[in-house]
Parts: structure tokens; sequence; C-alpha cells
């Protein structure tokens, strides 16, 4: 969530933003507008308040009745005036924080204008596999080997579900287990948080409103399932205070994630790349502002590291503004290359989200030397997502009779399993 001082001194930087995100400005002129009535509200309801407050030291000691009664039933008109002015002021209130829920952070300068065809590869690296024979896509490759069975998820929940099975379900946990390792190592906490989270930890993380009909929600109990481990990592600090010595907070977890994609049949959903559950190992930073824009840094440094060490060639786009996260100020995504597949694959997206969540979650911290308390930022970022990792393991290590040899790095939470045959599954 922006400051709302951002509007009152600043609107045009903020229209700015809106504008190269590609959305339309007349938002920042309501919120404004609004702002500018709950101040005047604010100021009549405490001007006639502390009226009231002093008449009623008045009438304390007044002697007369007749005139204790005057002043009685001019107060009684002047709480009227106060009850409409808070009533007014309740609703100004819930329209300014409605909107303000719903505008955007705004990109940075180097983030380019437009849409997702905009996107930038600042930087690419490995060699795409080459192979001597035609590379098959996963979702040829997964049943051949028994490793993926889609009839089975269909079958026990329905479309974008699967069933992964001996050798791929340990895959895909020695992926999780790997990862998470590797994080700890980069100098991140394991966390392992909740997959059910209240609606104010949902709202704090950025989720809401802008993605409530992509979330599964429990109505009866009134919790969402996580659609990340982002949200209940912002959760932890949620209402607190920080101390500027514990800064920076580096974090990794692991979680499933659900949600309701909105679908369409075609080359995006084929196979497993996309569904209403799949697994991801989350990277999240709380850090003082001054280092937000390091600690971004070395946080895509980290993800970029979890590729190259699988050996997955992979190039970094700069997202442009309208493909970034509403919450963020700028993002960058990692692109695995799916040698079957044919295509680039996201497995991470990174993102400098500055003080946006922490607004929304009232995550403060106390400056070293300094006096009151200021909001920290934080940073997210895949490391990496499954099941397109997955995907890329195993199309890029396919071999001519349709095996897959397993990554160095993997043996050790494989078993001893070296290759993944078809009488593996």
């Amino acid at each position: 969530m922006l400051d709302i001082e951002l509007i009152r001194e600043n609107p045009e930087a903020v229209k700015a933003g809106l504008t190269k995100r590609g959305m339309q400005t007349a938002i920042v002129e309501e919120a404004a507008k609004l702002d500018v009535r709950r101040r005047e509200l604010l100021t009549e309801v405490e001007t006639l308040k502390a009226e009231r407050n002093a008449v009623s030291k008045e009438i304390g000691v007044m002697k007369e009745k007749t005139d204790r009664e005057k002043k009685i039933a001019a107060m009684r008109s002047v709480g009227e005036k106060i009850d409409a002015l808070d009533s007014e002021l309740k609703e100004v209130d819930e329209k300014l924080n409605g909107i303000m829920a719903v505008i955007p952070n705004i990109p940075f300068d180097n983030v380019p204008a437009g849409g997702e065809a905009d996107n930038q590869v600042v930087k690419e690296w490995g060699e795409k596999p080459e192979f001597d024979f035609e590379a098959k896509p996963h979702w040829d490759l997964g049943p051949e080997l028994g490793i993926i069975n889609f009839d089975q998820g269909v079958r026990v929940t329905g479309s974008r579900f699967y069933v992964l099975s001996g050798a791929g379900a340990r895959l895909q946990r020695a992926l999780i287990a790997w990862m998470l390792d590797l994080h700890i190592r980069q100098g991140y906490t394991e966390k392992y948080t909740p997959f059910i989270v209240k609606e104010v930890t949902v709202f704090g993380a950025g989720q809401l409103p802008k993605f409530k009909d992509n979330l599964y929600k429990d109505y009866e109990e009134d919790l969402y399932l996580v659609p990340t481990a982002e949200v209940p990592l912002t959760g932890l600090h949620m209402d607190s205070i920080l101390e500027a010595d514990q800064l920076p907070l580096r974090y990794t977890a692991y979680s499933p994630s659900f949600r309701r994609e909105k679908m369409s049949a075609g080359r995006d959903v084929r196979g497993i790349k996309r569904g209403h559950q799949f697994d991801k190992v989350e990277m999240y930073k709380f850090t003082v502002p001054e280092a937000s824009q390091s600690e971004f840094e070395s946080m895509v440094a980290d993800a970029e590291a979890t590729c190259q060490a699988l050996g997955l060639p992979y190039r970094l786009l700069l997202k442009a503004a309208g493909d970034t996260s509403e919450a963020a100020h700028i993002s960058y995504d990692i692109e695995i290359w799916a040698a079957g597949c044919k295509e680039w694959l996201e497995v991470s997206s990174i993102s400098l989200v500055g003080d946006f969540q922490a607004r929304r979650a009232a995550i403060r911290y106390r400056p070293k030397g300094g006096k009151g308390t200021a909001f920290v930022h934080t940073i997210n970022g895949s490391g990496l997502g499954l099941p397109r990792t997955l995907i890329g393991v195993l199309e890029n290590n396919q071999q001519a009779d349709g095996s897959i040899v397993i990554p160095e790095v993997l043996k050790t939470w494989m078993g001893g399993i070296d290759v993944i045959r078809p009488e593996a599954g």
C-alpha cells in the first residue's frame, strides 16, 4: 500500500507510475479528493467535540436551571452533528481505504513501460541441450516412465491435477529438500509455516483484493489456502516492531500453493506446467530501506545459483511495468529452457517490494540512534517453483532410451538412484 502522503505531495509521480503500468489514473484523483474530505471531516469533528467538552464543563458549574437546559439542548444538537459527521467520516474512510488497497506500487525508473511483450532479456546462462534424437516433452516422458499419471489426477480431483509416482514423486521431494538446504547455506533460515491463513494475512501480503477470485477459501472459518509461502512469511511479523540490529531477516520455506487459475485450453496448460496445486520453495527478506537494493540483487543471484547448480539453461528477464507484480517496484523473472516442450518456462520471479507490504501488514523497525519507527522493506522470490523445475530436469536430462539422468546435486536425496528408467515407476 502506498503512503497517502505521496498522493498528497506528488500525485503526478503516482499517476506516472500507473501510466507506465498501462493503467488509468483517475483513481489517484479520486483518492486525493477523498483524502481532502476526510481531513475536513476530522477537523470539523474535532472542533465540535472540543466545543462540547468545553460547554459540558460550563454546564457542570452553572446554577441557573434555565440557562443550563438551554446549553444542554444546544449540545444535543452538536452531538447529532458529530454523529452525522462520524458516520460520513466512516464512509469516506472505507472508500479511501478501498481505493488505496488497489493502487499498485510505483515502478522504478529503470523498469520498462508496457506489458509482457516489453520484458527485457538481460542475461542468458548455459547452453540448450542438443540431442541426436527427437526430445520428448514431459507429458510423454512421464507416463512412459510411469512417474506421472494424468488420468489418476483427474479421477481423484479433476482437470489440471496429476499424480507423481515412484521415482517421480521422489525427484520432486529431492528438489524441494535440496533447494531448502541450498538456501540455508546461502544464509536463509528455514521456516515451516501454516498452509492456511487468515484474511488479514493475505491482505498484508498484497494478494487481496486483487487476486480474490483466484484464491481458495474456507468460507465457514474465513481462512484461505496459501497461494504462495510469501503470504505466511509476510505474516510472521505482522503488527510488530523489529530492532534494526535484527535486520536483515532472511527466510526460506516450502509450501504447496493453491490457485484457482483462470485457464484456457492450449499449449500453456498442457502437461504439468500450470495447475491449481503446485509446490514451491520461497525466499523472503525483511530489511532496512538502505539495504533493500543490495539484498534484492543478492536474492536474484541466489535464484540464479539454484538454476546453475541444476545445470538448467536460463534467461533473466527484467519485467516491464505492466507485467510486474502490483506490490513490486521491480521484478526479475528467471525462465529455464525445457528441451522437450521447446520453450522457456518461468521458475522464479524475484521482486523488490519496498514498504508496500509492510504498510499493509504494519511491520516496522526502530532505526539505530533514531527516534520513532519506520516501515521495513520486503523482498520475495521463488527459489525455485515446481513443477516447472521438475519439467526442466526431466526434459533436459532425457536419454535416447527414454530414461532420465539425475543431476549430480540431487543424487544424495534420491537414495542412490542415478537414472530413472521405465521400471522405476
